[in-house]
């Protein structure tokens, strides 16, 4: 698996999800003499020999589109991806890296196109699953996006399925389904509650349903250290403070935003007041 969720994330917004969602996963083929999966028969030990000159290409090329994508190194990932697909028309997954650098470039259509093209290959790829839906979501396209979700949750053994659900949560928020957003956010919780993203999102949704209380109990957890915590999360947690009518406990955290982050868009908004725009 070529991404993994970071243990410290950099929010545009609360909403604005983090490289473990925005970037997308793209599972590269496994190098000869990996074992098959679970359930499938082994007929013998597979060594480099068993990979043929052209497949071997193809993975070598897809190993480096994806660590430019990684690196933001779009146009030279796409190229890459264009050699892989040369060498192998039939590379599902190098269509939904396409499609990933693609939505990066705002190119939507053509994003679209390759998520499609990766599923209409390979129809179990939970990967390619959740990067349409997420770019559907993104679109406002929700109940499409609803569905890709379900379809990659309903795969036996996908390994994504964490990362998935949060994504299905937030983009539940973004619809204005508050309580299913809810609902998806807290069951992700609490199989991942050391996940810091997924405990922002939660806090903001229930801030938004008027459940005060709660939305503090997340938030703090989130700003108990500095490694977790930053703009975003110490303004969110001033915001929820207010709501309980705790001028102490927004002070507290309207301070921490100032020292930490003084030319901050939430420090800004702090100091004018602005704890409801």
């Amino acid at each position: 698996m070529t991404c993994e969720r970071p243990r410290s994330f950099s929010l545009a917004a609360c909403w604005v999800f983090l490289a473990a969602l925005a970037a997308g996963c793209v599972q590269v083929p496994p190098a000869p003499g990996t074992p098959p999966p679970l359930g499938e028969p082994s007929k013998d030990r597979a060594t480099a020999s068993d990979e043929t000159s052209t497949s071997r290409r193809a993975r070598v090329r897809m190993e480096l589109a994806t660590a430019y994508f990684s690196r933001g190194q779009l146009p030279t990932a796409l190229d890459e991806v264009k050699q892989v697909l040369v060498i192998d028309p039939n590379f599902a997954e190098a269509y939904n890296l396409r499609g990933l650098i693609y939505a990066r470039m705002n190119d939507n259509d053509l994003a679209e196109e390759s998520f499609r093209r990766a599923l209409a290959i390979n129809p179990r790829d939970g990967d390619a699953m959740h990067n349409y839906g997420w770019h559907l979501c993104q679109r406002g396209r929700f109940p499409e996006a609803a569905t890709q979700f379900g379809q990659a949750l309903a795969l036996p053994q996908y390994l994504g399925s964490l990362r998935t659900m949060l994504a299905q949560g937030v983009c539940e928020a973004r619809s204005g389904n508050l309580a299913e957003a809810e609902a998806t956010l807290k069951r992700t919780y609490d199989f991942d509650p050391s996940n810091p993203v997924v405990a922002v999102n939660l806090a903001e949704v229930l801030l938004r349903r008027g459940d005060f209380e709660r939305a503090r109990f997340y938030i703090r957890r989130v700003n108990q250290t500095d490694d977790t915590s930053n703009a975003q999360t110490l303004w969110l947690a001033a915001r929820i403070e207010r709501k309980l009518g705790n001028d102490q406990g927004v002070n507290e955290f309207g301070l921490r935003l100032r020292n930490r982050f003084p030319k901050s868009r939430e420090s800004l908004a702090f100091d004018r007041g602005a704890f409801d725009e």
